[in-house]
């Protein structure tokens, strides 16, 4: 091995043993969830029933390709398009791992009876606020990841709490992407 090579070799095992993100490793490819709804498709307009224009339900989400050794599912759901930067509408984890999906209007409990748990969004509230843009149309993302963890996070945690827990954990994730414009 030449000399640089051997330098490079050992700068990426020390960022590893000092916490960087050694998962971007050639060949360390992850699966891929797909997540759809019922209720409206990839790049399609989210019904105003799951907006605050409408009664603010979370909408019903189906995920397949859920894979073996998964312990939970976690979601994410947020809008980039917000003029103050990505806004969260929704972070839940702890979904049990056989669930195939998300039914219409999860309770916005903090603590779930299935053990899921539901933390902090952008609104300053546990469970799913709904689209509820300023102006202009804006993109929401359903984001899922499987984990092959169970999670100790406090119910108080946010996004970035999540994202950082989740970190060596993410077996598989997906995404589907709905669009809303105020009436």
């Amino acid at each position: 091995m030449n000399k640089r090579y051997y330098i490079l070799f050992v700068l990426l095992v020390f960022s590893c043993v000092v916490g960087q993100n050694c998962t971007a490793q050639k060949g360390d490819e992850k699966m891929v969830i797909t997540v759809t709804s019922s209720a409206f498709g990839e790049g399609q307009l989210i019904p105003a029933k799951y907006t605050c224009d409408g009664t603010n339900i979370s909408p019903p989400l189906q995920f397949k390709g859920i894979p073996a050794g998964t312990k939970s599912i976690a979601l994410i759901s947020d809008d980039p398009d917000a003029p103050m930067g990505t806004w969260v509408h929704w972070v839940i984890w702890n979904i049990p791992a056989e669930a195939n999906g998300l039914p219409e209007n999860v309770p916005t409990d903090a603590e779930l009876p299935d053990g899921s748990k539901q933390g902090i969004t952008d609104f300053r509230r546990p469970g799913y606020g709904g689209p509820c843009p300023p102006s202009g149309t804006h993109r929401y993302y359903f984001k899922v990841y499987a984990l092959d963890s169970m999670l100790d996070l406090s119910v108080r945690s946010t996004k970035e709490d999540l994202l950082e827990a989740m970190q060596g954990y993410i077996l598989a994730e997906g995404v589907l992407m709905g669009k809303y414009k105020r009436r």
